[in-house]
This record gives structure tokens, C-alpha cells and sequence, in this order.
């Protein structure tokens, strides 16, 4: 039996990622038993850059740690990590020395994570190694100076990020070989001859016995260490690291990790003892893995213009199809689609700010904040569908509030026109930061969200549902976090009458059924004739889980299935039903993403002759968690004693 701290670190990772892709009590739970809680005082440095990996990472379970970049003797924020979230961990994947000097910012309680327990995972876990690829090559740890117009977010992406992909890899580079009597200058005329760049040395046999690779002439011909006419067993690696041909793209780049190798021999059955069939190098994974997210991610955030960010959208949503066809989880993919929007925001943040310094604006006069709102906001955005967005600056002195608030309208305008040549539409309500009504500092933002709670109006409501799904895309995350603890301390305060308004709009879309059990169809307008999915279906959904959480103080999750996976474990007595409902709302993105992909639009209207019979059944079983989740709004708000 473990015991009780054992038990509270099982309780506490389980719902977590990278955690959360471990589907097995029992691997999780020795996870739990050979971690370690550290309490760390303030200012507590943990690790310095340069420093080697340690045996653990950490996740932090109270407090906040601070991640820093030293430029000179001077301290950057990378990022500042809060509860829930990892830190320590690329180095030891990667195997390779710290970049940050992490540090407790205040009183903290860390879990330390064994290394090699959790590297077991990612034999068994293909889900977790997915994970962490995205996570890292996606990594929202990035300074708020404004970078130099040439330098990348992803410099510093590491070798980890390619452990992607769950393809075959169906073939690999045809092997060139050379017998273990053939000198050197023999086997560098058959890769001259063959333009590769390494030979692999065989036995009588044709079993592979070591292999030589460009690296080994330069550091062992070139140098004279060894002459041309030597044999080649004096300069080849050896042994040779093999793998089989059913081996995954994240299989091979795992192996390439952990010995430390960029070249993998594939052999008939895995070993040296058979015959070599083909070789597998670095450079070939990353064509074979041509649409990997982490390799898109790395090239959005190394993309110099709105064009190349749209072409590498355009091949995001034909990953995006392949994964949808795959019947992968749609929990990794929106992980996944959220990680390659965000890095387009970031670079076209990047672009801008490069822009506003080449026509002599300078750098940000305040710190900032770029919140993305609605679906991207939730992390559900799969297509590009219309702009959401505001931004949140520090709140300046009066004499400079207009010339502050200029700048930052000005490079608001410059981000949405860049996302907007990416593909992502303008939005029809102007709900987006060039709008003066939604670029404005810290305390304005308070007293609006204020406004909105006291007073109750369809419009108000309106923007709540698209405004409290803010999320913090570029920035350290500190104005979000102000907003965010403002809201909650508004809801300390009673606002009894705000929720169960909230609750009402969530009741006020009608049954996505007639009486005759056909679908509610709009009855005019340019959409005639089709079910509109969004306001129908989703919208219910989205806007129940909101309230709820809201009324819960769950803060720290915005996403929809996830917000009712929360309360499934806040609330034992309904977790059928709120698991029933997640179940429903992925299904609901699916099916949107899917239709949307085939017609080329935002898939939100459809029409139901057009679906497969499976999908006009499993789009009507989504509506009885829809119906059974008002009902309970009804009951808990005591919605009928309102109309």
C-alpha cells in the first residue's frame, strides 16, 4: 500500500501533464513513489546555466518558480512556472547542460521527479513522447524584450522535439556498405559516388559490423590521425546502433537520443546478427517527418513573413486531416493545432515589433500582454476561423497614457494584419486589440469584466462568453494572471445574480430537434437549410462548463472538456454526467474540423443529408448531455424561478 504523501503526489500528477498521457495507475503510482517534495524558500536557486542535468526535474505543487536567461550580468524572465507546471525536464531529455537559472520567486513546494523512472514511460506512453515534442517545440518560454528581427523563439528548441510522429517509417534510406577490407579512400569514393553521408561496414554475411560517417573523416582523416589508404575498421563506429522496420518516426528519434547517435542501422530483425536493410539518419527523419508539428512549429517561429506563415498553416490543417482520418485523440490534437496557432501569433508578434522598431516606434514603452479570446483561447481553434483577440498592458502614468496607448494600437494593428494574411479572418464585431475598446491597461480591463458582471445585459453577456476565455499567447503571463484574480474576487464578493444569468444564456439556444426528431435548420439567410453546429450544439456546452467553473473558482482551466473533466472530479455524484458531455464536445470539434476540412470553410454550418448515417447518430447522441446539463443548470441556478 503507498502511503499517504505517496498517495497525495499520485493524486496531484494524475491530473496534469505530461501525466495525464499516463493511462496506467500502476506506472504513475512508481512515478509517485520514487518522487521527492523539496520546500524552497525564496530565492532558492535550483539550477544555473551551464550547470549538467541533474537526476530529477520538478513540477511545482505550490509557489512559483522563476526561469531566467542571464544576458551578461543581467537577468532575463523566461518564464515564471506555477502550479502544475514542469520544469529541469529538456535537459534530461535532451542530455544536454541547463540553459536558465531557475529560482524560487517565493515560497514554493516542488516535486522531484526521478529521471529514469519517468524515461521508462516513454517506451510504453507513445502519447506522453508526443506530448512532451509539442509542448517543448511549442514552448511559451520566450522573454518580453522584443527580439532582433533575425532571431528565433525556437533557437534553443532541443534535439527532443522531433520525438513526434506515430507514422511507420514505411522505408528508409538504401544502405550503402563497404567490406571490413576496404580502405577508407574506397568507402569515401562510394559516398562521394553516392552523395550520402555516412557507409556501413559489413560482414561477409551482411551483417552490419560499424559505420563511418562524414563526422569521422573530418575528425580522424582530415586531422591525419589516420591515413586514406588505412583500413576502414580503424575510423568506423562501432558497435552499430540497430532498430527494426517497424519502428516509429518517435521510436528512431528516441533511440538517436539515448545513445547519443544521428545515424541508426535498420536490419531485418532489429539486431546486428541479421542483414542490414536500410539507414536511418537525422536528416532523414526530418523529411520523412515533413509534417511533424515540432518541425512546423520550429519553422513558423524562423518565418520572416505572413506568406510562409500561411503556407505552413496550410500544411498544419493537412496534418490536421491525417490525425482527423487516424482517429487520433482530439485531447492531442487541439494540443497539438493550439501550439502551432500560438507560435503564429508569436511570430507575427515578432514581425510586428520588428516593424514598429525599423519605422523608429522603439521597443514596448510598458509591459504587455496579447490574450487570445474564444476558441483559441479555450485551445479548441483546429481551423483558422475569425480573429479573437485584445491586449493588456501595465497601467502608466496619465501623462503617458496616450502616447502608450498609441503604440500598442498601432502594433495590434500590424499583428491582426498579419494574422489576417495567414488566414485568419478579420472579425466581423472587431473583437480584437486594434479596436481601442479592447487594448487597454490592466485597471481599465478590471472595471470592464466589473461592468459586465453588474450588469447583466444580452451584450454583456455576449462578450463574457467570448472575453473570459482570455489566455495570455505573448507576454509573462503576470497582467492575464491580475485579471484573472480580480474576476474571482469579484465572485467573493456575491454575484449570485450574475451566474445564474450566465446560466440562463447557456439555456437559451433552443433544442437542436424538432418534435418530429429532424434537425432544427435555419430557416433563412445565406445559411438556410443547415444545422448550425455552433449555436445549436456547442455553444450550450461551452457556455455550461464556463458558469460552472466559474461558480466552482476553477481558474486555471479554460478549455471546454477539460473544464468538465475538472468538475467530474469536483463533483463524484455527476461525473457521468460532465464525462458524457467532454465525450460529446470532442466529438463536436471532430465532426466541425472534419466537415470544415472537406467544404474549406469554418465547418460550423451543415447539412445533415450530407452527413453519413454514423455521424447523424452520433451527432444526435451529443445532445443528450446538451439537455441533461441544462437541466441541472436549471436546477442548481434555480432557473425557473427567474422566467
Amino acid at each position: 500500500m503507498p502511503n499517504q504523501v505517496t498517495r497525495r503526489i499520485f493524486d496531484f500528477l494524475k491530473d496534469i501533464p505530461p501525466f495525464t498521457f499516463v493511462d496506467s495507475e500502476e506506472a504513475l503510482m512508481k512515478i509517485a513513489e520514487r518522487a521527492e517534495v523539496e520546500y524552497l524558500p525564496p530565492g532558492t536557486v535550483i539550477f544555473r546555466p551551464g550547470d549538467p542535468p541533474l537526476d530529477r526535474f520538478y513540477i511545482v505543487k505550490e509557489g512559483a518558480i522563476d526561469l531566467l536567461r542571464l544576458v551578461g550580468t543581467e537577468e532575463q524572465l523566461v518564464e515564471r512556472c506555477g502550479e502544475g507546471e514542469s520544469f529541469g525536464l529538456r535537459p534530461l531529455l535532451a542530455e544536454d547542460n541547463h540553459l536558465f537559472l531557475a529560482r524560487s520567486a517565493e515560497e514554493s513546494l516542488v516535486y522531484a521527479i526521478n529521471t529514469e523512472g519517468f524515461k521508462n514511460l516513454l517506451n510504453n506512453f507513445p502519447a506522453l513522447t508526443q506530448y512532451l515534442a509539442v509542448s517543448m517545440a511549442g514552448s511559451n518560454r520566450y522573454t518580453m524584450a522584443p527580439p532582433a528581427p533575425t532571431t528565433s523563439t525556437t533557437a534553443e528548441v532541443p534535439l527532443v522535439t522531433s520525438l513526434l510522429e506515430s507514422q511507420r517509417l514505411e522505408r528508409s534510406r538504401l544502405p550503402i556498405t563497404c567490406q571490413t577490407t576496404a580502405r577508407i579512400i574506397d568507402a569515401a569514393k562510394l559516398m562521394t559516388e553516392h552523395n550520402v553521408g555516412s557507409i556501413v561496414v559489413v560482414d561477409p554475411a551482411g551483417h552490419p559490423v560499424g559505420i563511418i560517417t562524414d563526422r569521422d573523416f573530418r575528425q580522424k582523416v582530415a586531422t591525419g590521425v589516420r591515413s586514406p589508404k588505412d583500413k576502414v575498421g580503424t575510423i568506423m563506429g562501432k558497435p552499430v546502433v540497430c532498430i527494426s522496420r517497424d519502428k516509429t518516426a518517435a521510436d528512431v528519434q528516441i533511440m538517436m537520443v539515448r545513445k547519443k547517435v544521428n545515424h541508426l542501422v535498420q536490419t531485418e530483425d532489429g539486431t546486428d546478427k541479421s542483414r542490414i536493410t536500410g539507414v536511418v539518419s537525422k536528416h532523414d527523419l526530418l523529411v520523412i517527418q515533413g509534417n511533424n508539428p515540432a518541425v512546423l512549429i520550429r519553422e513558423i517561429g524562423r518565418a520572416k513573413s505572413a506568406g510562409y506563415l500561411r503556407t505552413l498553416r496550410e500544411r498544419a490543417e493537412k496534418m490536421l486531416a491525417t490525425y482527423l482520418g487516424q482517429e487520433i485523440s482530439i485531447s492531442f490534437i487541439t494540443t497539438v493545432m493550439t501550439q502551432l496557432n500560438d507560435e503564429i501569433i508569436r511570430t507575427c508578434m515578432k514581425l510586428s515589433l520588428a516593424r514598429m522598431q525599423a519605422e523608429g516606434k522603439g521597443n514596448p514603452p510598458a509591459p504587455f500582454d496579447w490574450l487570445a479570446l474564444g476558441s483559441q483561447g479555450r485551445g479548441e481553434q483546429l481551423l483558422r476561423t475569425d480573429q479573437d483577440n485584445a491586449l493588456i498592458f501595465e497601467d502608466v502614468a496619465p501623462a503617458r497614457y496616450n502616447a502608450v496607448k498609441d503604440y500598442f494600437l498601432q502594433l495590434a494593428g500590424y499583428v491582426t494584419e498579419f494574422l489576417h494574411q495567414v488566414g485568419f479572418k478579420y472579425c466581423p464585431a472587431d473583437m480584437m486589440a486594434s479596436n481601442p475598446k479592447w487594448c487597454m491597461p490592466v485597471s481599465q480591463w478590471k472595471q470592464q469584466f466589473s461592468h459586465w458582471m453588474a450588469e447583466n445585459t444580452a451584450e454583456n453577456l455576449l462578450n463574457i462568453s467570448i472575453f473570459f476565455d482570455f489566455r495570455g499567447v505573448w507576454g509573462d503571463g503576470s497582467l492575464p494572471a491580475k485579471l484573472t484574480k480580480h474576476i474571482f474576487q469579484e465572485l467573493e464578493g456575491g454575484r449570485d445574480r450574475f451566474l445564474a444569468s450566465l446560466a440562463q444564456s447557456a439555456l437559451d439556444n433552443p433544442s437542436p430537434l424538432t418534435f418530429f426528431r429532424n434537425f432544427v435548420v435555419e430557416r433563412s439567410g445565406e445559411n438556410k437549410d443547415q444545422f448550425d453546429l455552433k449555436r445549436r450544439v456547442m455553444r450550450p456546452l461551452t457556455d455550461a462548463a464556463r458558469v460552472l467553473t466559474l461558480k466552482a473558482q476553477i481558474g486555471s482551466v479554460n478549455n471546454t472538456f477539460r473544464r468538465y473533466e475538472a468538475l467530474a472530479k469536483l463533483e463524484p455524484q455527476n461525473a457521468e454526467l460532465y464525462r458524457e458531455a467532454a465525450q460529446a464536445y470532442e466529438l463536436l470539434i471532430r465532426l466541425r474540423a472534419t466537415i470544415g476540412l472537406q467544404r474549406n470553410d469554418s465547418g460550423r454550418y451543415l447539412k445533415p443529408k450530407e452527413l453519413s448515417s454514423t455521424q447523424r447518430l452520433l451527432l444526435r447522441n451529443s445532445f443528450t448531455p446538451v439537455k441533461e446539463i441544462q437541466s441541472l443548470l436549471e436546477l442548481r441556478f434555480q432557473l425557473t424561478f427567474l422566467r
